[in-house]
């Protein structure tokens, strides 16, 4: 066996080794006791004088251990089915759309990548003006318009003659669908514009620094408002 094979085997014996041990901390004392051990190790690593490099990246692993993970609140079944149907009718608009006037315009991608996410705020994250918080305040990513619309037509909120007129409000006498989110030629639909040179995230930013001024100065209570940001 090579040098190369028995520094090889070496190392694996010995990470093989510190993975148990750190298992075993954990089985025994707990999660707290496994950051002491590991902020212990990077100390005495800098006491060493070993340079341990910043990375703001971490780990490709979910941030909730399968163990901890509740059981999913609804029919993943019936969900998926509706997903799916959305992202062939935001599709199909867009397509659609583009085959009557060239130049139309509009996106696909964004919403078929984010419609699980979208899907499962919608279903059990998302609170609306009735709920005793006031409701949650959401900037949408604007260039998944066409999913939120889709959605909008399945719950009977705007018809298919709605979704005929996407990106032609001044097309004819019916209402059309702006491009994006849009309050000022659909105040009834939507709340915040969210698309101009990444408008929406930093609107959100500041909505909950506005939020808590509110809180502080007791002018409105907002502290069980949730303000979220989607961007892409």
């Amino acid at each position: 066996m090579s040098n190369t094979e028995d520094v090889k085997k070496i190392r694996e014996t010995e990470n093989k080794e510190w993975i148990e041990s750190l298992d075993y901390i954990y089985q025994s004392q707990g999660s707290e006791r496994v950051t002491e051990m590991l902020r212990k190790l990077q100390i005495r690593a800098q006491e060493l004088g070993i340079n341990i490099p910043f990375t703001a990246n971490t780990p490709y692993i979910n941030t909730i251990p399968l163990i901890k993970q509740p059981v999913y609140p609804g029919s993943r079944e019936i969900e998926r089915r509706i997903k799916s149907i959305l992202r062939w009718n935001a599709m199909a608009m867009v397509v659609r759309a583009n085959r009557e006037l060239s130049g139309i315009g509009g996106h696909i991608s964004t919403y078929a990548s984010a419609a699980t996410l979208l899907e499962v705020a919608f279903n059990h994250f998302f609170r609306g003006k009735d709920d005793p918080s006031g409701g949650d305040i959401i900037y949408f990513q604007g260039h998944a318009a066409p999913g939120i619309y889709a959605r909008a037509m399945l719950e009977g909120r705007i018809t298919e003659d709605d979704l005929k007129n996407f990106r032609r409000e001044l097309s004819s006498n019916k209402r059309g669908l702006s491009s994006y989110p849009h309050p000022w030629l659909m105040p009834r639909f939507w709340e915040f514009p969210t698309v101009s040179m990444g408008l929406g995230p930093i609107m959100a930013i500041y909505q909950a620094r506005f939020n808590r001024y509110l809180e502080d100065r007791n002018i409105m209570k907002t502290s069980d408002q949730k303000n979220m940001g989607f961007s892409r």
